[in-house]
């Protein structure tokens, strides 16, 4: 087995991961993160940034604003989660993945300070790409939040702006259960003098972020109530645009700031995100007869999006493959699903994946019917086999669903 293959099974095995594993992943508290940052020589003070948090669009929103940056010419760190394909998706400079060498690299020399440390996945992870990022000297990094905000282990950054995209309840067993409760954990990312720009304005968390800008003395911008003109993106769906919306007032806060982005590299950055950044698994059309698309929205905000999205598209007959984690609250996602569609109900190939025949027997209290299959690829091969041209394959429910088929 090559060195990389082992290192990576190594960071997965060896240490807790909320994809993974759920609950006990979860860290409350930074300074393991401040302590393993102390140990790298602090290289998250060698580059500056943008933080992104929100429950739904950050994925969306942190690879738009990436490519704004790198069409403008900039070195641009992207630091997003979860991965699809490969934990190296996880850490790109301007488009490209973390060498091999670099992941086994960081793990060799640092393996005994992250064991006696113990060190979760995530806050490796962080580690391992804020010191790549400064290593590979770039300009900007975009910097996701892995969970919450307040006490994600990306939070020993200072940016140049803050960006929170939405608040859903999602990840209600750590962030709390009502929206301002986890505005309040979002909110977090907030830094003194820092601008903020929210891109969804909702009347239940509304007071809890201009309450936290003002505690921080920081400039807070609402996007939803800003007359912004019109612009387009190489990523599908109707539901991009608050996340367009956001990337421009984040861009025109950067310009007031000194950088240079000239308005035909927005244009160009925001048409040019797959090319640029590699996204995949936002309302990809993966083949045209039968039509397949797939998503990785997972929560209620996220799908209710999606199949608003799907109400759009002609069809004959709309076929679902659908896998979940288990710990989705499948009483709250599945009355969005369309009773009008065949479902085809598979297991996602992790440890949270929920079995197949119970989401089938939970799914039929919502009149959704369909047939159980041991995997993911195999309900994906059966929906297609069994669409006609003029029927539609949608492919969703988690991120895991989606990236055993892409």
């Amino acid at each position: 087995m090559e060195a990389y293959t082992k290192t990576v099974e190594w960071m997965f095995q060896q240490l807790p991961m909320f994809q993974r594993v759920g609950a006990q992943a979860f860290k409350k508290d930074l300074t393991r993160t401040i302590k393993l940052a102390d140990h790298l020589g602090n290289p998250h003070k060698n580059f500056r940034s943008v933080h992104i948090a929100g429950t739904n669009g950050k994925g969306s929103t942190s690879h738009m604003l990436a490519s704004v940056l790198q069409q403008a010419g900039y070195k641009v760190g992207l630091y997003t989660s979860p991965h699809l394909k490969d934990f190296r998706e996880r850490i790109k400079v301007s488009g490209k993945i973390i060498p091999k060498k670099s992941v086994v690299g960081f793990i060799k020399e640092h393996k005994e300070f992250l064991i006696e440390n113990e060190l979760s996945f995530f806050e490796m992870t962080v580690g391992m790409a804020f010191d790549h990022f400064a290593k590979v000297k770039v300009d900007i990094a975009i910097i996701e939040v892995g969970l919450g905000g307040r006490l994600d282990s990306t939070n020993i950054i200072t940016p140049e702006v803050s960006v929170i995209t939405n608040i859903g309840l999602d990840h209600t067993a750590f962030l709390g259960t009502t929206l301002p409760e986890i505005a309040r954990e979002k909110a977090g990312i907030i830094k003194d003098s820092v601008p903020v720009i929210i891109s969804e304005k909702q009347k239940e968390t509304t007071g809890v972020f201009t309450e936290e800008a003002k505690k921080h003395n920081a400039q807070i911008y609402f996007a939803q109530d800003l007359n912004i003109p019109k612009y387009h993106t190489d990523l599908k769906g109707d539901y991009q645009n608050k996340n367009i919306k956001s990337v421009i007032v984040t861009v025109q806060v950067l310009r007031e700031k000194g950088w240079k982005i000239p308005e035909e590299c927005l244009k160009n950055g925001l048409n040019s995100v797959k090319l640029n950044t590699s996204l995949q698994g936002r309302w990809d059309i993966l083949q045209k007869k039968p039509k397949v698309i797939c998503d990785t929205a997972h929560n209620t905000e996220g799908l209710s999006l999606v199949f608003k999205q799907l109400k759009k598209e002609k069809f004959q007959q709309l076929h679902i493959v659908l896998g979940v984690v288990n710990d989705k609250d499948l009483d709250k996602i599945l009355p969005l699903f369309p009773t009008s569609a065949i479902y085809y109900f598979s297991k996602p190939g992790v440890p949270r994946g929920l079995d197949s025949e119970i989401l089938q027997k939970k799914a039929s209290e919502f009149k959704l019917e369909g047939r159980v299959f041991n995997s993911v690829s195999e309900a994906y091969d059966a929906a297609k086999d069994a669409a006609l041209d003029e029927d539609l394959v949608f492919v969703g429910g988690s991120t895991f669903t989606v990236a055993e088929i892409i």
